[in-house]
């Protein structure tokens, strides 16, 4: 027996003449995540249908959860337009999704797309609920408050589902271009990073790797991270920069005030060559304002100096138990609190420069004179898939 879905799009409906580009963008995603597993994409005004194999059920409500752009799906069942068989497979998906489970109260409603179909709605819900009735006696109907509803939509077939099972919203990814993540190991950057995937955005992610001063098990910890925000980001790459020359650098000739400031315009300055190698538009941060010395208006604003693409900053007005309920939405928070720490952490100096002047730090990172290091960083630069890692 086969599987059958009936997905809802909220946002999308108000593009007007470009809908079909979100729609196609939708589809192109869901088909995506649901490589290697057979599955038809059929779609109208207002929402897509989904057929597979049974087997791949739980896959698919599994996917269908994460991908952006879809507000909510049903799993349904399609029949032909034909009172008894429509009776007859609303029993069908009541053993099969086992409804009474949701309740002793409930209530049928029908709404006839197509007016030319008899019984009239209130009479195919009458006819529809009684079959209900008949088959378990406990049940009651229930039409202001219903633990739960049995739905018939009389469109071009009929269709027929029980409960809705929520998606995230916003836009299908890809729909607002391309952007380069700045991940770290920490709780914030997975969670911009899914933020600005939800609103159509394209997300690539980079890591800057401190070994031996980081372990191994770090870099780990942000592929770990990388892989959950791939279930959300079709094709999301990890660019892994090998920063262990470049931060002892800035440790041992940069004053150690300003360490951190540099070595994240620095790091700016590297994601913004490889963004747009990769036709980046902007880069996104998982900045929250003056939660750390590096994120006052002072620090953002050197440290966005060494780029000339927009800087996206989702978190920038929320608090930090805010960002952290995001994370457990998202099932990232467990892995970021693992203790491996990133070269922010290990290279941070132990009174950094809060407000500082854009002037003597620009001073400082030409005394570098790092462009030639920064070349050869980013050849050697990894580039891997994430949902491979």
């Amino acid at each position: 027996m086969k599987s059958f879905f009936l997905i809802r799009y909220g946002e999308i409906s108000l593009k007007g003449a470009n809908q079909n580009l979100f729609l196609d963008k939708l589809k192109a995603n869901i088909k995506t995540q649901l490589k290697g597993k057979k599955t038809v994409i059929t779609g109208r005004i207002g929402r897509f249908y989904l057929s597979c194999e049974s087997e791949y059920h739980e896959d698919v409500v599994a996917v269908l959860k994460q991908v952006p752009g879809i507000v909510a799906f049903s799993p349904a069942i399609r029949v032909e337009k034909d009172k008894d068989k429509i009776l007859e497979a609303a029993m069908k998906y009541a053993e099969r999704y086992d409804v009474k489970s949701q309740g002793k109260l409930f209530k049928a409603e029908v709404r006839r797309i197509d007016k030319s179909f008899e019984p009239r709605s209130y009479d195919m819900a009458c006819a529809l609920g009684g079959v209900f009735l008949d088959k378990y006696p406990d049940l009651k109907v229930d039409v202001r408050c219903p633990d739960w509803t049995i739905n018939l939509e009389i469109r071009e077939e009929a269709y027929l589902y029980a409960y809705n099972i929520p998606g995230i919203g916003g836009l299908p990814v890809g729909c607002a271009g391309r952007g380069m993540l700045l991940l770290s190991g920490g709780i914030d950057s997975p969670v911009a990073g899914y933020l600005m995937a939800r609103r159509g955005l394209h997300v690539d992610a980079i890591y800057f790797h401190t070994h031996p001063f980081t372990s191994e098990k770090s870099l780990d910890k942000v592929k770990a991270l990388a892989k959950i925000l791939s279930r959300y980001v079709p094709r999301l790459k990890l660019h892994v920069v090998p920063f262990t020359e470049l931060q002892v650098k800035i440790k041992q000739e940069a004053p150690p005030d300003e360490t951190t400031l540099l070595s994240r315009a620095v790091m700016m300055w590297i994601a913004d060559r490889i963004a747009k190698a990769e036709k980046g538009l902007c880069l996104i941060t998982g900045e929250s304002l003056s939660q750390v010395a590096s994120q006052t208006p002072e620090s953002l604003r050197f440290t966005g100096s060494t780029t000339d693409l927009p800087i996206l900053r989702p978190l920038i007005g929320l608090d930090k138990q805010q960002i952290i309920a995001i994370a457990n939405q998202i099932q990232t928070y467990e892995t970021s609190i693992q203790p491996h720490p990133d070269c922010c952490t290990l290279f941070a100096p132990a009174h950094p420069v809060i407000r500082p002047k854009m002037e003597p730090l620009q001073e400082s990172l030409d005394k570098l004179q790092i462009n030639e290091l920064v070349i050869q960083t980013i050849k050697k630069t990894d580039k891997q898939m994430a949902a491979e890692l």
